[in-house]
């Protein structure tokens, strides 16, 4: 239950960071576009990270039902399922500065 948590977050981060760089003055729309592709690029990275973990937890649980020796690979395959949705946000996080240099920039002009 814990690690389905982790998409949620990311998504909460990405939101409060991008609400906070939108003024109403010099906002374009390629700024627009790009927060809307972070939001998009940290939600799929979350789902897709939430699918992996639910394929790897439902197969690693019935391996270690048989054998008890999988448990390390089982934790290594779920941490490795989780980093998809960290690279999601690392994403966003990267998306979310263009934007902000674009909108500086229009101020600028």
């Amino acid at each position: 239950y814990q690690r389905r948590v982790h998409g949620g977050i990311y998504g909460l981060i990405v939101a409060v960071i991008i609400s906070s760089g939108i003024k109403p003055e010099g906002y374009s729309n390629f700024a627009g576009y790009v927060h809307f592709g972070a939001g998009l690029a940290a939600g799929m990275a979350s789902l897709a990270a939430g699918l992996a973990i639910g394929v790897v937890g439902d197969s690693s649980v019935r391996a270690y039902g048989k054998q008890d020796k999988i448990f390390v690979a089982m934790i290594l395959m779920l941490i490795f399922a989780e980093a998809l949705g960290l690279y999601g946000l690392i994403i966003s996080l990267l998306m979310n500065n263009v934007a902000q240099k674009v909108t500086a920039k229009c101020k600028e002009e």
